[in-house]
C-alpha cells in the first residue's frame, strides 16, 4: 500500500497509512529503548512488525489499555498522524 491508502488497524478503524520517512525523523526518542533500527535493546523489537500491529500498540499505550508509564507519556505527546508515521517506519525495517 502506498502513502495515502487505507488500512484497518485493530479495532476496525480505517486509517490512512503512515509516511515512513516522516516516522524516521520522529523516531529519536524511540531509539533509546528500541534501538537505532528498531532491533530492540531495553524495549521489544519493533522492526518488521506490521504497521497495523504497531499502530494499535501505540494507541493502546496512549489510552492506557496497555500499562507502561514511559510509553503512555511518550504516546500522549503524539498525534494520530505521528503514530501512523512511526508505525510505517518501524514496519518498513527488517
Amino acid at each position: 500500500m502506498g502513502r495515502g491508502s487505507l488500512f484497518c488497524g485493530g479495532g476496525g478503524h480505517a486509517q490512512t497509512a503512515g509516511d515512513a520517512a516522516a516516522g524516521r525523523s520522529k523516531s529519536g526518542e524511540c531509539t533509546e529503548c528500541h534501538g537505532a533500527k528498531g532491533e530492540g535493546t531495553e524495549g521489544p523489537k519493533l522492526a518488521g512488525k506490521s504497521e497495523a500491529e504497531l499502530l494499535q500498540a501505540m494507541r493502546d499505550y496512549k489510552s492506557g489499555k496497555r500499562e507502561d508509564a514511559t510509553m503512555k507519556a511518550l504516546m500522549s505527546k503524539l498525534s494520530d498522524r505521528e503514530m501512523a508515521n512511526l508505525a510505517a517506519y518501524y514496519a518498513s525495517l527488517k
